[in-house]
């Protein structure tokens, strides 16, 4: 039988603190969340690997060295509204439900959604609200937020998006252009929108997060 607390450790060890990801509420938050109780039971025992694990639909649940670097890039505070995007089976709501104050979480699998709010619940994440809908459109009417957390690739910003940040708030996601991706920083200012490539990255597109194709004769 597995030891995932061992695992999740290793993890930490070996993937996490060597790619600086060394920040104390994110390393706790790492070490309490049991990742392997988000992903099908037959890949339970890969949950700590350094890989993306599929869940339905082409989704994943993204390796642990680029989500712990994305949620360090975030600079999450205690008291920030986090927007968690395309979350899947919730793995990254209540990880980062850990480090900022609340999180609104939107899915649109209905079923990714069900298996995420029944995860949450067993965990007594409190804090913490998921709802099915589409990630594509944010959630405008609990922002603005401080963090914007998208669990996968982007080809383009949906329109409006980043509307939905607080001045001074951080959107966080990794952009891909063909087999090349980065994860940015897109900062809301006084006079608009600065952006900061933060790491090398890749992930599978998300539905509504595709780049327009002009139609060609």
């Amino acid at each position: 039988m597995t030891d995932y607390a061992a695992a999740r450790r290793a993890m930490v060890d070996t993937q996490v603190r060597p790619a600086d990801v060394t920040r104390y509420g994110i390393i706790e938050a790492l070490m309490w969340a049991p990742r392997e109780r988000f992903v099908p039971a037959a890949s339970r025992d890969v949950a700590y690997v350094e890989l993306d694990v599929p869940l339905k639909g082409g989704r994943v649940l993204l390796a642990p060295r680029t989500f712990a670097k994305m949620v360090e890039a975030a600079s999450i505070g205690p008291g920030d509204l986090v927007l968690d995007l395309a979350p899947g089976t919730g793995y990254s709501t209540a990880v980062l439900a850990r480090l900022a104050v609340a999180v609104v979480a939107v899915e649109a699998d209905e079923a990714l959604a069900r298996e995420a709010q029944s995860e949450l619940e067993a965990l007594e994440v409190m804090n913490a609200a998921l709802s099915a809908g589409s990630p594509a459109e944010g959630d405008a009417p609990h922002g603005p937020y401080d963090v914007i957390f998208v669990n996968g690739g982007v080809e383009e910003l949906p329109r409006g998006l980043t509307d939905q940040l607080k001045e001074g708030g951080r959107l966080v996601a990794i952009f891909v252009d063909g087999p090349v991706g980065r994860v940015k920083v897109i900062t809301r200012t006084t006079d608009g929108f600065s952006e900061r490539r933060a790491f090398d990255a890749s992930a599978p597109v998300l539905e509504g997060f595709e780049r327009v194709r002009a139609f060609e004769f």
